[in-house]
């Protein structure tokens, strides 16, 4: 999978081949986990899945920027941003290491 984009249809695959679901069975599971989460976010604004990361909304306020092409000073309006939060069991996961307890020194 290095260097290229996980896909519902890849998601749909995996739990076929995992779970023996039908295909299409499989791909409506993967449609409603993601259906459930975007929903949570938009309705409580955070989503913690154990083991992987937390999903939150924020609000981030109005600022000045810049066009870079003119240098015009633009107001950019107060929005909401989604921000992920990897667990630490992910961090030690993509880093390499086996478990999630720190290591003790001498």
């Amino acid at each position: 999978m290095k260097g290229r984009t996980l896909t519902r249809a890849d998601l749909a695959e995996a739990v076929y081949q995992e779970v023996g679901l039908s295909r299409s069975e499989s791909a409506e599971l993967v449609d409603s986990i993601l259906l459930e989460i975007g929903e949570s976010l938009v309705a409580e604004g955070v989503v913690k899945i154990s083991s992987f990361g937390t999903f939150s909304v924020r609000p981030k306020g109005q600022r000045v920027g810049r066009n870079p092409k003119t240098g015009e000073e633009v107001p950019i309006m107060p929005r909401k941003v989604l921000v992920f939060r990897p667990s630490q069991v992910l961090k030690d996961r993509i880093n390499g290491e086996t478990s999630g307890a720190p290591e003790e020194e001498d």
